[in-house]
């Protein structure tokens, strides 16, 4: 619900309806608060409830710094360990992608990303590295989600995965890391604009208010 906007940032979340729409009991809900609050998509505020997150874009731009660090390194350790099987498995995947993009279908393309990405990090063999960025990720999934649906960023995601997928073929690691931390950083613009475009909006609503 807060993934798609059903939810708005900054929202209050209401425990009694939550309960009655989903049909669970408040024990349930309130564990699924705590982790939701761990991941950073919602804010539990001492005497006054929970709240939807309303991260700043100096917040966002920062975990997508270090994530695309991060998987940067992922895909070059892949890369340099990759074998023949493990190329297979990453091309299947691609395949998938480029099924869901010409089905315009953004909620399985986003499935298969993320099983993607998953395989790039565990193909490095790195326990510590799954553990870190496994936290990370589910932080910035939202975000991903959101930047997908920019005008020109779904052509342009599956773009960057065909390049990285050329680097993969040809056991270019140093290639694949860079297209993999622009990956991330492209990510990182396109909400950029997404944020900059809603401010936009939300001066213009002022103003008008302010006019009248």
């Amino acid at each position: 619900m807060i993934r798609t906007g059903r939810l708005k940032q900054g929202e209050r979340l209401v425990e009694k309806d939550l309960c009655q729409e989903m049909g669970i009991s408040r024990t349930p809900l309130r564990e699924a608060f705590r982790l939701l609050s761990s991941e950073g998509l919602i804010d539990l505020i001492a005497h006054k409830g929970a709240y939807v997150a309303r991260p700043s874009m100096k917040e966002i731009r920062e975990m997508f710094e270090v994530m695309a660090i991060l998987e940067g390194t992922c895909a070059r350790l892949a890369g340099e360990r990759m074998t023949d099987a493990d190329f297979k498995k990453v091309e299947r995947l691609h395949l998938r992608l480029e099924k869901h993009f010409e089905e315009k279908d953004h909620e399985k393309y986003l499935e298969v990303n993320q099983r993607y990405h998953t395989l790039i990090q565990e193909m490095t063999g790195n326990k510590v590295f799954n553990d870190v960025i496994s936290a990370l990720r589910q932080k910035i999934l939202l975000y991903r989600y959101r930047q997908l649906y920019q005008p020109d960023r779904f052509q342009a995601s599956v773009n960057e995965h065909r390049d990285l997928l050329e680097a993969f073929r040809r056991r270019d690691p140093a290639a694949a890391e860079e297209l993999m931390r622009k990956h991330l950083m492209n990510q990182c613009k396109a909400l950029r604009r997404l944020y900059e475009d809603k401010s936009t909006a939300t001066d213009k609503q002022v103003s008008r208010r302010g006019s009248t």
